[in-house]
């Protein structure tokens, strides 16, 4: 038996350690008692082997039938506070069963690296004058080492101890000087290590967006008194926030925020946003409104550099901040006493992780809510259709905001056929002449536009018209997209680049071009058609550098800028008053995508860009570029008819048993070898269809959408089930057993989002 503290009845104390190696199970040591009593949560170095690693305490007592004495010691507690809390390892065992992950490997991901390289806060090292030194002549110093002299006289002269840097600065001193005088004896050092965390914050400077409180609107005072009230009955039940764009559902969130605070003085709180670049925004917003209660803000996702994230951890690890915001790597934070979360904008693909282990965001905060026992809000203009099927079945709340506040009007939504517009140019056309009149109608009037194009480049593919060869990547079954400024041709999967080529490397014609467009090409065009207007293209290519997208924004915001051009970037979450027109181009690229998501993720997209429009005095509109105006979610959109685009929606899903009906196992099998790699995939259905696995349904193995990627041929295979755990149990029990050939890797992606 152990107390608390792990000590157990002969007086050795224990503590079970997971180590940062990968190990399948937690590891047993003794615990010295020169050192601190152990906490779980606590970050230690641990021998393993011939080398001593840092890992995690898990637990507090001895392990069964092994002697105590025989166990290894603890060498070192890194921090003399726990980095991480208890309902995070509940979390993870969670992750572990559903995701089919191991803790280890989980544990090694989430945890941040410049923490598991056991990096401490700074040594302060400071120098003062030593009782001899304060006493000693100097007049012989000066004639044989006048530096030294120097800065004796100097370190006299203060009257504290000052760090060893700023000596050595002021005095332009060696550190060989510094060095003799304390050899003598003269002056001595002092040593501190501070555990005060300086927070470097350096993405979330900003503006403070809004300082003042706002009348609410009936609808917004409303949800606030249903969201607090759900606070203060302690209601685990997650409530969905279904507002539309514009009817001001940060000021609702800030409102619970705030009397979470007032009325738990000890609580925190963790808000989700789905893209590092609405961190700053929603930070802004919050700082302005909370900090002058004393209540500080904190920014976290996976952006910040090694130093950031140290401090921003250990700020947190410490309770020196209440409020979180960040992507969905904060759901690992280890914010104590969590009682409110806030995943906004839930419906958003972002929230899903596309590499080990492959969580889902959203679903990690509705498991550490209920973990915790606290609140949680999931909010959007156009929520998933997994959230509203959790609302029909009584396993969320609903709370709905349906007008714009202060009785602003959605936009004005037009509709341009590209094939008429085709038939009236005679060529393709990029911008149609009724955007065009728009954009320069806006400028003149000093108005703000955004043009939203989800494919960057210049063009979309590089062909030769005299014998049809296209520039495809080497590594990927995909055409290389025509970067014309770099004049280079990009994979933008694998990362795979060339330069393009000025004749067609089969026929040698000279007639080679690009065909379609990308947000380079339509920035080219906007500024033939704008040529006075400050424009800015906004996407991967030119967002390279840290915090430029913050400026551009702000930039944007103060009005230095008249046009944003970009892709899925500029599509959500940003409130700019003085974008009065929102253009569209190839609204419907998403709609033929390969996915049975794809007409909701098409309505989603229509909805939260056009949302950008009109949000301040001045009335807005929408011209979405479609060649096919008639499509069902373009038709919705157009209208916001939400419930309408739901009701069709819904019923396809329910006929074809598609999610939310059932859950999507993804598995994923990759080879270099094509042959191989059909041979074993269908071995493996014949493996996995004898084991009768109850209630999963199997579909495939197929090619991947993409079929080669990075080098690899790709097969897939779809698990159909009502069933998570127990499913992925089983799955895992017969792929230990089975023998894959080595050269054959695979993903299993539970709740897959990504279905190319």
């Amino acid at each position: 038996m152990s107390d608390d503290t792990g000590t157990s009845a002969n007086g050795l104390r224990c503590v079970e350690v997971r180590v940062f190696s990968r190990i399948a199970k937690a590891l047993h040591y003794r615990f010295p008692d020169f050192l601190t009593d152990p906490e779980v949560g606590m970050l230690v170095r641990v021998p393993l082997g011939s080398r001593n690693e840092l890992g995690i305490v898990t637990g507090l007592g001895q392990p069964k039938d092994f002697p105590l004495h025989k166990l290894k010691q603890v060498l070192e507690v890194i921090y003399p506070h726990k980095v991480f809390t208890e309902d995070l390892f509940e979390l993870i065992r969670w992750m572990a069963r559903y995701y089919a992950v191991p803790e280890a490997v989980i544990m090694d991901r989430v945890f941040p690296g410049t923490l598991r390289k056991g990096l401490k806060a700074k040594e302060q090292v400071s120098l003062k004058v030593s009782d001899t030194g304060a006493v000693e002549p100097i007049e012989a110093l000066r004639r044989k080492a006048p530096k030294q002299a120097a800065l004796l006289e100097f370190l006299r002269q203060q009257s504290q101890a000052i760090t060893k840097s700023a000596v050595i600065q002021a005095m332009n001193a060696s550190h060989a000087t510094v060095k003799a005088l304390i050899e003598k004896g003269w002056i001595e050092e002092q040593r501190e290590v501070d555990e005060r965390i300086g927070y470097r914050d350096d993405l979330a400077e900003g503006d403070a967006i809004r300082t003042l409180d706002f009348t609410l609107t009936e609808e917004q005072q409303s949800a606030v008194v249903s969201l607090t009230a759900a606070m203060d009955r302690q209601q685990t039940r997650p409530i969905l926030l279904h507002g539309v764009t514009g009817s001001g559902k940060t000021e609702v969130y800030v409102r619970a925020i705030r009397h979470l605070l007032q009325s738990d003085p000890d609580a925190s709180v963790l808000f989700l946003v789905p893209e590092v670049a609405l961190a700053p925004q929603t930070v802004g917003t919050l700082r302005s409104r909370l900090e002058s209660q004393g209540v500080e803000v904190l920014v976290w996702h996976s952006h910040l550099s090694e130093g950031e994230r140290r401090d921003s951890w250990l700020k947190i690890a410490q309770r020196q901040c209440r409020v979180v915001v960040g992507a969905r790597s904060a759901v690992f934070t280890p914010l104590s006493n969590l009682k409110l979360l806030i995943i906004d904008e839930e419906h958003e693909p972002a929230y899903k992780q596309e590499e080990i282990p492959r969580y889902h965001g959203r679903d990690l905060a509705v498991v550490r809510a209920r973990i915790n026992k606290a609140c949680c809000i999931v909010g959007s203009a156009t929520p998933s259709l997994e959230s509203l099927y959790n609302v029909k079945a009584g396993k969320y709340d609903v709370v709905r905001l349906t007008r714009r506040v202060d009785n602003r009007q959605l936009p004005k939504v037009t509709l341009v056929d590209m094939r008429l517009e085709y038939r009236k140019q005679k060529k393709e056309s990029i911008l149609s002449q009724t955007l065009v009149e728009g954009l320069r109608e806006r400028f003149e009037k000093r108005e703000q536009s955004i043009l939203f194009l989800n494919r960057r480049g210049y063009s979309r593919q590089m062909i030769c018209p005299e014998c049809g060869w296209v520039a495809m990547s080497e590594e990927c079954s995909i055409p290389l997209t025509y970067h014309r400024r770099q004049n280079l041709l990009k994979c933008h999967l694998s990362g795979y680049e060339r330069p393009a080529p000025l004749r067609c490397p089969q026929c040698q014609s000279p007639k080679i071009r690009g065909e379609g467009f990308g947000t380079q090409k339509l920035e080219d065009l906007l500024r033939a058609v704008l040529p006075k207007a400050r424009i800015f293209r906004v996407d991967a290519d030119t967002m390279q550098k840290k915090n430029l997208f913050r400026h551009v924004l702000a930039d944007f915001r103060t009005g230095k800028l008249d046009v944003l051009v970009g892709t899925q970037m500029i599509a959500k979450g940003l409130d700019f008053p003085n974008v009065t027109l929102v253009g569209m181009i190839n609204a419907d690229h998403s709609l033929y995508m390969e996915d049975f998501r794809a007409a909701e993720r098409t309505f989603q997209l229509l909805v939260q860009v056009s949302g950008r429009a009109g949000r301040g005095e001045r009335a807005g509109e929408v011209i979405i570029q479609t060649s096919t105006p008639h499509a069902s979610p373009i038709q919705f959109a157009r209208r916001s008819d939400f419930d309408g685009f739901l009701e069709e929606e819904i019923e396809l899903r329910r006929e074809f048993n598609y999610p939310p009906f059932r859950h999507l196992i993804r598995h994923v099998i990759r080879d270099r070898s094509i042959e191989k790699l059909e041979f074993y995939c269908k071995k493996w259905r014949e493996t996995l269809e004898s084991e009768k696995i109850a209630d999963l349904e199997i579909r495939g193995p197929l090619p991947a959408s993409v079929e080669k990627l990075n080098g690899e041929y790709r097969y897939q295979l779809w698990y159909f089930t009502p069933r998570v755990i127990a499913t992925v149990s089983r799955i895992q029990e017969v792929l230990e057993r089975f023998q894959w050939e080595k050269t054959t890797r695979q993903i299993l992606d539970v709740d897959a989002m990504n279905l190319l």
